[in-house]
C-alpha cells in the first residue's frame, strides 16, 4: 500500500495536467468545485498538511545555512515577479491575462518544488525550508508585489488580498506546525496521508481553475485563442526562474545540490494558490484571469520534470548524491 501511495504522490504533476485536460473537455466534472468556498478550503487544507510536515527543529537549517535560504527567498521574490511583469508587457497581454500572470509570478513556491528537488537530487532540506519560508513571506509579499506590478492594469485591494492569503496560508500552516509540535506521535501515525490529501486537493483546484472558463459563452474558443501566447509566456517565466535560480546559486559559490534547490524554489510557483487568489480578489475578470495559472502549472511541471530527469541522470558528484533520501 505504501508503494502505491508513494507512486500516486510522485505522479502529482501528471494528475494536475490530467485535471486540466478533463476540465477542458468535460468541465462539468470540476465545475461544482469552483463554486462557493471549496477552492479556498482545499488550499487551506493543503497548507495545513504542509504545516504538519514541518517541525520546529527543521527551521534550525536557517541558522546552519542562512545565506542560501536568504538567497532562495530573494530569488523567489525578485526574479519571478520582475520576469512576470516584463513578459506581460513584452507580449502585450490583455489586462485579465496580465493580472492573472503577475499573480502567478508573485506567489510563493509550491510543494511540487520539493518533489522536483527530490527527483533531481537537489538539497532537499534547503528546498523544504525555502518552501516554508517563501510561503510565510508570501502572506505579505504576494499582495504587495501584485499591487506594485499589476496596479497599472486594475485596482488592487492589498488589505483584502492579505487577509485572503492569511486565511489560506498563515493560519493553516501555523496550525499544522503546532499540531506536529504537540502531537508528533499522531502526526507520524498519519504516514503519507497528508501528501495524498494535498495531491487530491491540488488536482481538484487545478481542474476547477479551467472549468468556469470553458462553460462561459465562447469560453472554449477564448481559451484556444490565448493558448499560444500563454504557453509562450509560461515557458519564458518558468524557464527564466529555473535558469536564473541555478545561475545565482553557482555565482554565489554554492554546490550543484544547493543551486538546484534554489532553481526549484525559484522556478516552481504555487499555481493552486494563484488560481484561488485570482478568483477571490478579481471576480470582475473571471474566468479568464485563472487561465495563466493553468498554463503556468502545465509548463512548470513539464520544465521541472525534464530538468529533474536530466539532473538525476547526470548527477555523479557526492554533493548531489548525499541529498537523495
Amino acid at each position: 500500500m505504501n508503494n502505491i501511495l508513494k507512486w500516486f504522490i510522485n505522479l502529482c504533476a501528471v494528475w494536475i495536467i490530467l485535471a486540466y485536460v478533463i476540465g477542458y473537455f468535460w468541465p462539468e466534472v470540476f465545475l461544482w468545485f469552483s463554486r462557493g468556498k471549496w477552492m479556498t478550503w482545499a488550499l487551506a487544507l493543503v497548507m495545513l498538511c504542509m504545516g504538519l510536515s514541518l517541525k520546529i527543529s527543521d527551521f534550525k537549517d536557517l541558522f546552519s545555512q542562512p545565506k542560501c535560504v536568504v538567497l532562495a527567498a530573494l530569488s523567489q521574490y525578485t526574479v519571478m515577479p520582475l520576469a512576470g511583469w516584463l513578459i506581460a508587457i513584452l507580449l502585450k497581454l490583455p489586462p485579465e491575462l496580465a493580472v492573472g500572470f503577475i499573480i502567478v509570478a508573485t506567489c510563493p513556491g509550491g510543494m511540487a518544488s520539493n518533489l522536483i528537488a527530490y527527483i533531481g537530487r537537489a538539497n532537499l532540506s534547503l528546498s523544504v525550508v525555502s518552501t516554508a519560508i517563501s510561503t510565510v513571506l508570501g502572506i505579505f509579499m504576494t499582495p504587495l508585489l501584485t499591487k506594485l506590478l499589476a496596479g497599472s492594469y486594475v485596482a488592487v485591494d492589498v488589505w483584502a488580498m492579505l487577509l485572503n492569503v492569511a486565511e489560506m496560508v498563515l493560519l493553516p500552516v501555523s496550525l499544522g506546525v503546532f499540531i506536529n509540535w504537540k502531537f508528533s506521535g499522531f502526526v507520524r501515525s498519519l504516514g503519507q496521508s497528508g501528501a495524498v490529501i494535498s495531491t487530491i486537493c491540488v488536482t481538484l483546484v487545478s481542474g476547477a481553475g479551467i472549468a468556469p472558463a470553458i462553460v462561459a459563452p465562447g469560453g472554449r474558443e477564448s481559451v484556444l485563442s490565448c493558448a499560444g501566447v500563454m504557453l509562450l509566456a509560461a515557458t519564458m517565466l518558468h524557464g527564466c526562474g529555473f535558469g536564473l535560480g541555478y545561475f545565482l546559486g553557482r555565482v554565489f559559490g554554492y554546490d550543484k545540490a544547493i543551486s538546484k534547490a534554489i532553481a526549484c524554489e525559484t522556478g516552481m510557483q504555487n499555481g493552486g494558490l494563484a488560481v484561488t487568489l485570482a478568483r477571490n480578489n478579481f471576480p470582475m475578470y473571471m474566468p479568464m484571469i485563472c487561465l495563466p495559472s493553468v498554463f503556468c502549472s502545465i509548463m512548470q511541471s513539464a520544465i521541472g520534470g525534464v530538468l529533474a530527469s536530466i539532473w538525476r541522470i547526470t548527477s555523479s558528484d557526492k554533493s548531489d548524491k548525499r541529498e537523495e533520501r
